[in-house]
């Protein structure tokens, strides 16, 4: 039975972009690097294509060790440091590409040509200064313009006022404390009902 009214279609949420493309990008990855392999087999022969993989995984997690460790050494140096209470210094020089270097390892175990590509310049110490200078900049410029809308809390409270659906409920907690009670306790009688 209809009272006349019409009911509101409910306001679909707006995807964002990154999900519309990110699984779009990932799916034209794997099909470009199954395409490169085929063509790799097709120009010698699968034993090439298996061994080209199998020195992307050795090479890529002898890299990833050997950062995991320099960044434990760093690491234990600076405690170290600190329980003597000497100054560490402000950066180290073979500090700065330890993040970079198990990307780039990262990207070298992930099997395929194209992240094999993308994985050895960031194995080269200008290319991780660049790319880490590019990053912190960027960085930067995304804080300072977080900072300028208002702060973090101010963006929580505006995606919770703003739901899909419209609906905003206010309110208030009012706890009525009886002398002689903590605040904490609670009382040992069943619940009263709610008011309809």
């Amino acid at each position: 039975m209809t009272t006349g009214a019409q009911t509101p279609y409910p306001v679909r949420p707006r995807r964002s972009r990154l999900r519309v493309v990110l699984p779009l990008a990932v799916a034209a990855w794997l099909v470009l690097e199954i395409w490169l392999l085929t063509m790799v087999a097709g120009a010698s022969n699968g034993l090439v294509v298996f061994l080209i993989l199998v020195a992307g995984m050795v090479l890529g997690s002898i890299v990833i060790k050997r950062a995991g460790r320099r960044a434990f050494k760093n690491l234990t140096e600076t405690l170290q440091q600190q329980q003597s209470g000497v100054a560490a210094p402000e950066s180290r020089p073979n500090s700065e590409g330890n993040g970079l270097m198990m990307l780039g390892g990262l990207l070298l175990i992930i099997p395929g040509l194209v992240s094999d590509v993308l994985g050895l310049p960031l194995l080269v110490p200008p290319v991780q200064k660049a790319v880490s200078r590019y990053a912190e900049r960027t960085l930067e410029r995304k804080l300072r313009e977080a900072a300028a809308h208002g702060s973090l809390g101010d963006a929580f409270q505006q995606a919770r006022m703003h739901r899909p659906d419209g609906k905003v409920v206010q309110g208030e907690v009012i706890r009525d404390e009886e002398p002689g009670r903590a605040p904490g306790d609670t009382p040992q009688g069943p619940p009263a009902p709610l008011p309809r």
